[in-house]
């Protein structure tokens, strides 16, 4: 029996890689030009990092982590984001030392243990940026710009952006009374996940994916009528600067972010065109995360744009990627002598930066020529005895079959 991958992963062949090469390097320009710098960390941490960081009632922590042990006997897991990661690096590079704000962008396959659907695997890809070192809520929508400018490049226009706040330390304790005294009289009724959530961490109840749990919380009191003055006040700052931005939204008190990290600022942008899973891309703010994570007491904001998801919406509204890259010149050739000259030609032409290609089956002249074809060579040059000889090269245009004489000094200039 063939080995096949396992279940939800996937190749990723030619025919499509193009595509994330596009996506990816648009991802590196807009990030450039909005002040963040790329940082990379390992595929897989310390298990510690994500109980602290990710919470220990959430979903990854309690159900989705690829955790095992190493031959030390360390306990290790892929991770299943990528803020905290990030976190780790920032404190244990010392990088809370320099001039703030510090600012990260990454591209980083992450693992979690779901059932794959549309847009949901178990080994995806995502984009990423954070922000350390500021509270004012510039930076908030900062990273809201970004991602929503980035939506738009991407030719995304059926994309809602929501907003809320999840409050912080000051007002979150009044709140958690209050959604616990609405939770108790239907605490029987709730899902054995969100009983062991109701002492630690009732909010992430509002996230049940349970169609019973979620009819249960339907008129659930939110934290954005309970916000403190200064996340109130926070709120409708960041309100100001999307709106002098031109950036709409929809404020939407029911967002829960999936994460125990998140403080004030929650975003999502959601699209109806893949489906149940609507978010392309969410974030927020963490202003405690440093911290707990074993660093100094500093703030942070980011958001995490999920690859495959974008790729869907992007291929759903016809976009085009750039096309895919194809060889500028093929070289084919009839003979031994033909054959040297033209392996030299090659090696002469790659390392001028041209795309060029010959046949290493070696193949029959029709066969290179079909050869040359199905890769969608521009140009293809023949030679034989008498090229070699005379150095002169009939250079064809394989779209319209236009044929023009190039000596074989200027062939990599023609090109």
């Amino acid at each position: 029996m063939a080995i096949k991958a396992p279940k939800g992963t996937k190749d990723v062949l030619p025919s499509e890689s193009y595509k994330w090469q596009y996506i990816e390097s648009k991802w590196a320009e807009i990030c450039a030009e909005y002040g963040f710098r790329e940082m990379r960390s390992p595929t897989f941490e310390a298990t510690e990092l994500f109980n602290r960081g990710v919470g220990d009632t959430t979903d990854i922590v309690q159900k989705e982590m690829y955790t095992f042990n190493d031959l030390g006997g360390r306990s290790i897991t892929l991770k299943p984001e990528g803020t905290s990661p990030a976190v780790r690096a920032f404190i244990e590079n010392n990088q809370y030392a320099e001039t703030q704000p510090t600012k990260y962008y990454y591209n980083a396959a992450c693992f979690r243990y779901e059932k794959p659907q549309a847009g949901r695997l178990r080994e995806f890809h995502q984009f990423g940026i954070e922000n350390f070192g500021t509270s004012s809520m510039l930076a908030d929508a900062e990273v809201i710009a970004l991602a929503n400018d980035f939506l738009g490049r991407m030719g995304i226009e059926d994309i809602e952006l929501h907003i809320s706040s999840v409050g912080c330390r000051k007002c979150r304790p009044a709140y958690r009374e209050r959604l616990q005294d609405f939770l108790r009289p239907h605490y029987d009724c709730l899902c054995d996940t969100c009983k062991s959530r109701f002492d630690k961490n009732p909010m992430r109840i509002l996230d049940c994916k349970s169609k019973e749990d979620k009819a249960l919380v339907k008129d659930a009191p939110m934290m954005l009528d309970s916000l403190c003055d200064e996340c109130r006040e926070d709120f409708e700052t960041l309100k100001k600067h999307l709106d002098a931005m031109g950036i709409t939204y929809v404020v939407d008190p029911a967002i829960v972010r999936g994460l125990d990290y998140y403080t004030k600022t929650a975003f999502e942008f959601i699209t109806t065109k893949i489906g149940a899973q609507g978010t392309v891309c969410g974030g927020g703010r963490y202003d405690h995360l440093i911290e707990e994570v074993g660093g100094p007491d500093m703030p942070g904001v980011g958001f995490g744009l999920g690859k495959e998801r974008l790729l869907m919406l992007m291929e759903a509204s016809g976009q085009d990627f750039g096309g895919e890259t194809k060889p500028q010149l093929f070289i084919s050739w009839i003979g031994d002598n033909a054959r040297e000259y033209s392996v030299k030609l090659l090696y002469d032409l790659r390392r001028a930066g041209v795309r060029a290609e010959m046949d290493t089956k070696e193949r029959n002249l029709k066969g290179q020529m079909k050869y040359a074809n199905k890769l969608g060579a521009a140009y293809t040059v023949v030679i034989g005895d008498d090229e070699v000889e005379s150095g002169e090269l009939t250079l064809k245009n394989m779209e319209n079959s236009e044929q023009t004489k190039v000596r074989r000094e200027d062939l990599i200039d023609v090109i």
